[in-house]
């Protein structure tokens, strides 16, 4: 028996529940994972709440896209992983058909990244959901180039840390936007080209600004909600406005012309176009490793949690406070 977190209704974080469950043993193209540590995700709070791009198909359900672990078994038809592998999970799947909150869990093969040697279990669990993110809007989508200023709201969350050093290291000026002044600093000492505080300055005002009245050529917005017009007059025209996540939980409108802006672009994204491309993936992957490897990416860790107290992790989450990723520790 493993202990499980599912939940048997939609709702908030007390939802969540821990139970004693059947692992069982992986079949075609699946291995089961021994799970060390579980790095946690908007999008699995959304899903929690019925609020995801995918709806929760049936309860009980599972929770979980990423976690780092060890395997402990291998099913048919699969190739190039092995029983005692330090490997990553991958968030490339559907919550309703895996999750990986537990003790142990059952994941496509195809879903696994081997764990690089000196890479911990802490962070192996925090790298790929922020990196995925960042580099596949920025890269492959948006088509950053060097020179080009880029926005990103939201700063703080573990995918605005990684926007910051993925555009540092595609040569282009990342302008953080923040709401209290009590991350300022540490987005500076992050890579920030400079920090605007939402709660104290006129955004799009700052952006003219500092672009000698032009605007940015990419927003990258992980709040949305009605704040996404105020972010549209800081887009340069012809620029391009990406909403990749929904924090406040409000109704999103379309700017449209009142902006005197026709040329704005305004595009949803999420990481899954990046980890369902067997092409982008590759990219993705070297890009990534790469960046690890010679420290021009670093992942940043908030908090731990153990996972008896995987309530207060979500509840953690949604607060708002932490300043990069939060994981939640299995059986230490």
């Amino acid at each position: 028996m493993a202990r499980t977190v599912r939940f048997h209704e939609l709702g908030g974080p007390e939802v969540l529940r821990i139970e004693d469950l059947e692992t069982g043993e992986p079949g075609p193209g699946e291995v089961r994972i021994r799970v060390e540590a579980i790095g946690l995700n908007r999008a699995e709070g959304l899903f929690r709440s019925g609020r995801y791009i995918e709806p929760v198909k049936q309860l009980p359900a599972r929770i979980g896209y990423e976690a780092a672990g060890i395997i402990e078994a291998v099913g048919p038809e699969v190739a190039g992983f092995a029983e005692g592998q330090a490997v990553s999970v991958v968030p490339s799947f559907s919550q309703n058909d895996y999750g990986v909150y537990a003790e142990s869990a059952i994941v496509p093969a195809a879903a696994l990244m081997p764990r690089p040697d000196g890479t911990d279990p802490v962070a192996g669990a925090a790298v790929w959901m922020p990196y995925l993110t960042a580099y596949g809007a920025m890269a492959e989508v948006g088509r950053v180039r060097a020179g080009d200023v880029v926005v990103i709201n939201a700063a703080s969350s573990s995918v605005g840390l990684a926007a910051i050093q993925t555009a540092n290291r595609l040569g282009a000026t990342p302008v953080a936007v923040t709401r209290g002044r009590a991350k300022r600093q540490r987005l500076l000492d992050e890579g920030a080209a400079d920090v605007i505080v939402s709660d104290e300055e006129d955004v799009a005002g700052r952006v003219l600004a500092l672009t000698g009245g032009k605007g940015a050529e990419y927003v990258f917005d992980a709040v949305a909600g009605p704040g996404v017009v105020e972010l549209a007059r800081a887009v340069a025209a012809d620029g391009t406005l990406f909403l990749w996540g929904e924090q406040s939980g409000q109704p999103t409108p379309y700017p449209g012309f009142d902006l005197g802006m026709p040329a704005l672009n305004m595009r949803t994204y999420s990481m899954l176009e990046i980890t369902r491309g067997p092409q982008r993936m590759r990219r993705a992957t070297a890009f990534i490793t790469s960046g690890l490897r010679t420290g021009f990416l670093r992942p940043v860790v908030d908090r731990l949690f153990p996972l008896e107290e995987i309530v207060q992790a979500h509840a953690y989450m949604e607060s708002n406070v932490q300043f990069g990723k939060i994981v939640v520790t299995v059986g230490t």
